[in-house]
């Protein structure tokens, strides 16, 4: 099974870049998108649709904003919009699809960028995903989540870790959290399961020729149930085209569903 996670920095955009040229080529079963940028209605424009796939949105209720996406080749079961509280369903940070043996999730965290105050809602929102992610754990079902997670786990993680201390994204709290995420609540970074290299990364800023110098920060994951931690057998991150100010992330799992 192949998967591939993409913070798209607006999917009209991406798909002026080439995105769905080039993932059309990728044979993947599973492509997982966040920040859409786009409402429903956007989205059953044709060059959203791909042949073979069945596709399923979450968008927010703000034009212009947030809004993450699955397409997957396998019929799903069911389809979970949302998480249950409003910051989470109101600006569309969640989706997720029923495949049998095995969930798969696109999940677009808030970032705390732009002022105290959305760093608040990003901590609100880490405590509350907590309690989903124990359910996710005292229950049967596999599961891979994947999306931008807007959090550099460790210094190896991004480029200048030392600047970045005191800034969002890189913070002690929400590092302590994600060693709770691989700790405690045992779940599995894929891409470092089998991957331990420095400066592999999956952002970059718009600033200061970051792209071209490899100033980024490793802040896209799929992160899976340790269940599956076995059946992790490659990943990639891919560069040679850029759709978005992240690139795509992809992982082949041995798994049949």
């Amino acid at each position: 099974m192949k998967i591939i996670s993409i913070n798209l920095n607006g999917i009209r955009s991406a798909a002026r870049k080439g995105f769905f040229d080039w993932v059309a080529k990728q044979e993947a079963d599973v492509i997982c998108m966040q920040e859409l940028r786009a409402q429903h209605a956007d989205l059953q424009d044709s060059q959203f649709r791909m042949a073979g796939y069945h596709e399923h949105f979450h968008c927010a209720e703000k034009k212009g904003y947030s809004g993450v996406g699955i397409y997957t080749r396998h019929q799903p079961k069911q389809v979970i919009t949302g998480l249950g509280w409003d910051m989470a369903d109101q600006e569309g940070r969640y989706v997720a699809v029923d495949l049998g043996n095995l969930w798969v999730a696109s999940l677009y965290l808030p970032s705390g960028t732009s002022g105290d105050h959305r760093q608040a809602a990003k901590f609100d929102f880490l405590e509350r995903y907590a309690t989903t992610l124990q359910t996710i754990r005292n229950g049967s079902a596999e599961y891979i989540i994947c999306g931008d997670w807007n959090i550099a786990h460790k210094q190896i993680d991004l480029k200048n870790w030392r600047a970045n201390q005191t800034h969002s994204g890189f913070l002690p709290e929400e590092r302590a959290w994600m060693d709770n995420l691989f700790g405690d609540f045992g779940f599995v970074d894929a891409f470092r399961a089998i991957n331990q290299e420095p400066e592999q990364y999956t952002w970059w800023s718009n600033r200061g020729r970051a792209w071209e110098k490899n100033v980024g920060w490793r802040i896209d994951y799929q992160v899976v149930t340790p269940g599956l931690k076995s059946s992790i057998k490659s990943a990639s991150i891919y560069k040679y085209q850029r759709f978005s100010d992240h690139a795509p992330l992809t992982i082949e799992y041995d798994i049949i569903v």
